[in-house]
């Protein structure tokens, strides 16, 4: 049992290193502040995907609101302003659309890994 062990162990290495790049690795054990560093970067792009959204709500809001100022007659809204508002409006929703489904892609893509 020990011998297999032992073998598993090697194999584990060896994928190691060709995960590498061929070169050797400089540290085999995991420590808690590596984790901890995996664990704020997640939090780090929860909130940066977070603000991404009410971005796009915010221009999608300024868009809107240019739109009822021009059709209630706002002399100091203009039409190239509001078809402007619009389309910025409409690109940040369209890429954060395309956003959403690349994520959906890979989480589906991960899910169906083997374990």
């Amino acid at each position: 049992m020990d011998i297999k062990g032992n073998s598993l162990y090697a194999q584990m290495q060896s994928m190691a290193v060709e995960a590498t790049g061929n070169r050797l690795p400089t540290q085999m054990n995991t420590d808690v502040n590596q984790v901890s560093q995996v664990n704020n970067s997640g939090s780090n792009f929860a909130n940066l995907l977070s603000d991404a959204v009410n971005k796009v709500n915010e221009v999608q809001k300024e868009a809107g609101d240019k739109r009822t100022a021009f059709e209630l007659g706002d002399q100091s809204v203009t039409l190239a302003e509001t078809m402007i508002a619009a389309q910025k409006a409409s690109v940040a929703f369209d890429a954060t659309v395309q956003v959403r489904n690349k994520f959906v892609e890979a989480y589906k893509e991960i899910m169906s890994m083997p374990v």
